[in-house]
């Protein structure tokens, strides 16, 4: 049986209309797809299985590296000269996370207490805890500072108090002992008889508090009225304000608890979140675009603003009493201690704060905060979060143990708080949400060259063929009527 070659051209074309129909539906239809399948493994939902479980465990490895800055002179300090450090470390933690108490509410928010741990990780580590470090003794300077103002004879008993709990201004101790807590007898003695003051008891550390605790009832919002107020905080300990701070601006609860935002991030948009260890909330802004292990990220960064005093950035008045411009006062949720948080080194600090200590060296590779995060689905690809302590250390007259102190700034320690995804976590990631939407994205192209194709291939055959068929009938018309009109060829013929 002949084949019918129009009629198959003609199917053909009507094939590649389809397809080409099919592709171009594909382009206005395959990002909704994506967009509701983001949507619904974004929301906080047990049924979830994955996205929860991420949620709940946080299975991406996160370390806490710790830097000290060992002080090389405490002897010419007490004379009133610069102080010289040396950065000492890092000294690496696994940080483990879990959320426990989880409690869903009927208005779409979800409640619990996240718990931390650390674990030293000495292959990971420049040396061990036993290293031996000299830093200011906070209970001695913090202490002065804070009880200045009190009559000198009060502040003559406070010293012969220090020299009695032999408690001198610097404290050369371990690493374990600084971080996780050492035996004083002035910490027992204040714990017996003015409760509350300190916020330990028998032992003090600079992370004694934070290891093997929570970080605060947190209350945020599941996404499953609005995607856009998912992780959302709604409150933290039960207040949704502040009472830290001087205005209801700087009180303020903004953004997310700070391990995941809201998806469809814009480069206009800014990343808030809220932070129990620096008693507020903040906000990184976009810097630029990238890739983390072939996944497409937005960098966001620590804007200069963070950090910087009510005179330089006047929304910033409410931290105030200010210092220098780079330095958040923290001594309202520290137990009223001259405590103050920077960026590592003094980066994006005035500069004076350079002038006061020797052996600082600011970079924004090594000191900057950053959060690369995947704007698709608001999940963080690669984070560090770096913090500097500093006490503010000055001669208190009547209190002998300060010396002739100048007034100063002193860092302590900074450390960096990082995560990163990898492993199996990572290649589900990059197959859910990059190779998956690419293989879309390209086959809807695919759709539409290939029906173009068929049709314009198609047409042309069509075209042929019929041009090739009026020919040979055209030829055969030729033949008849030649036939017809010559009687001698056919009498000849006969």
């Amino acid at each position: 049986m002949a084949v019918n070659a129009p009629r198959v051209a003609l199917v053909f074309i009507v094939a590649g209309v389809l397809v080409l129909v099919f592709g171009t539906v594909l382009v206005f239809v395959g990002p909704l797809v994506i967009d509701d399948q983001v949507v619904k493994n974004t929301v906080i939902d047990p049924k979830n299985e994955v996205s929860y479980t991420m949620w709940k465990d946080v299975p991406v490895p996160f370390f806490m590296s710790v830097y000290f800055f060992h002080i090389l002179n405490p002897k010419e300090i007490l004379s009133g000269e610069k102080p010289v450090v040396q950065q000492k470390g890092p000294y690496v933690y696994r940080k483990h996370i879990q959320k426990n108490n989880i409690t869903f509410h009927p208005n779409n928010t979800v409640s619990y207490k996240e718990y931390r741990s650390y674990n030293f990780e000495p292959s990971m580590s420049v040396g061990n805890e036993s290293d031996v470090i000299t830093i200011p003794n906070m209970l001695v300077l913090g202490a002065a500072v804070m009880l200045e103002n009190l009559p000198i004879p009060v502040r003559l008993i406070i010293s012969i108090a220090f020299k009695s709990f032999k408690e001198g201004p610097f404290l050369t101790k371990t690493v374990g002992e600084l971080m996780w807590g050492y035996d004083s007898q002035l910490v027992e003695f204040l714990s017996k008889y003015l409760p509350g003051m300190l916020p330990a008891s028998g032992k003090f550390g600079l992370f004694a508090e934070i290891n093997n605790t929570d970080t605060g009832l947190f209350t945020i919002f599941t996404g499953r009225d609005d995607i856009r107020k998912v992780h959302k905080v709604d409150s933290w300990n039960g207040l949704t304000n502040l009472k830290y701070w001087r205005t209801p601006q700087c009180n303020m609860i903004n953004g997310t608890a700070g391990q995941l935002w809201p998806p469809f991030i814009t480069k206009e948009r800014t990343l808030p979140f809220y932070s129990p260890d620096a008693c507020r909330s903040l906000e990184f802004v976009y810097q630029r675009s990238g890739t983390f292990k072939g996944i497409p990220l937005y960098r966001y960064v620590a804007p200069k603003t963070m950090f910087a005093n009510g005179t330089e950035y006047a929304p910033n008045e409410g931290f105030c009493p200010c210092r220098q411009s780079g330095l958040l006062n923290v001594s309202s949720c520290r137990y009223n201690s001259p405590v103050f948080i920077s960026q590592p080194h003094f980066f994006n600090a005035d500069p004076v704060l350079l002038d006061y200590v020797r052996g600082l060296h600011p970079s924004e590779e090594e000191h900057g905060l950053f959060i690369d995060i995947h704007p698709l689905s608001g999940v963080p690809l690669n984070v560090a979060i770096r913090l500097q302590l500093n006490l503010l250390m000055k001669r208190v007259e009547g209190i002998t143990e300060t010396g002739r102190i100048s007034e100063v700034v002193m860092p302590m320690i900074w450390f960096e708080e990082s995560g990163y995804i990898d492993g199996p976590v990572l290649n589900t990631f990059r197959t859910n949400l990059v190779v998956i939407p690419t293989v879309m994205e390209y086959l809807q192209y695919v759709f539409i060259a290939l029906g173009l194709a068929m049709i314009v291939i198609a047409a042309l055959v069509y075209h042929r063929v019929k041009k090739c068929e009026g020919g040979t009938k055209a030829a055969g018309n030729r033949t008849s009527l030649t036939e017809d009109q010559d009687p001698l060829l056919q009498d000849e013929m006969d």
